[in-house]
């Protein structure tokens, strides 16, 4: 049945994109506030949606069979996320995080879409997650119901992006405090250090 391979799909893409990561921090953190969350938001789920269908398509393989792209994007993965790990330490060291009405204007909306397209593209886990392992998993299933599975992985995606973009202005009473702010920067520059690190150390499959 189309639906059991929908929800298949839906549980699966959740089980991926749910982990703290990279990404997931920007969107909370562009969500904390309220920049662009739109463009973030949509950015995100376009981009899952792509390669998700890129893998139903058959372009797992393909992706596998190139290992050298995936060193290259290893090391230049690795070497955005540090960069960010440093801004976010020198965001926490001067306390120049919060929710302060310049920040709409020094991070325009052109710069957040590249910052999120970075965060997204620059991550060579992210192709095998949803091009090798999701598109592997499709082919368990065959024609219109392997594309429902795709549809489900994707809407894994939209659903979780738009509760965590949309979703963090709950958070906003603890973050009107600027230690608050200091402890997230904190946290952000650990995990972009530590991806980095993952990156560096754990050869691609």
């Amino acid at each position: 049945m189309l639906s059991s391979a929908y929800f298949a799909g839906l549980g699966t893409g959740a089980g991926l994109i749910v982990a703290i990561g990279a990404q997931n921090a920007f969107v909370l953190r562009q969500g904390l506030q309220r920049l662009h969350v739109g463009a973030v938001v949509l950015v995100c789920v376009l981009a899952d949606v792509v390669l998700i269908a890129l893998g139903v398509a058959g372009m797992g393989l393909a992706v596998k069979q190139q290992p050298v792209l995936l060193q290259v994007l290893r090391f230049v993965g690795a070497a955005f996320l540090a960069t960010y790990g440093l801004l976010a330490a020198r965001r926490a060291w001067r306390g120049e995080s919060g929710l302060r009405p310049a920040d709409a204007a020094a991070n325009g909306r052109g710069r957040t879409v590249l910052a999120c397209l970075g965060f997204t593209l620059l991550n060579p886990h992210v192709y095998l997650d949803t091009v090798v392992l999701l598109g592997s998993l499709s082919t368990h299933y065959d024609g219109r119901r392997q594309w429902s599975f795709a549809a489900g992985a994707g809407s894994a995606s939209l659903l979780w992006f738009t509760a965590l973009g949309y979703g963090a202005r709950w958070l906003l009473p603890v973050f009107r405090s600027p230690a608050a702010w200091r402890v997230f920067d904190v946290f952000v520059a650990a995990l972009m250090w530590g991806l980095a690190c993952l990156l560096l150390l754990q050869p691609m499959a």
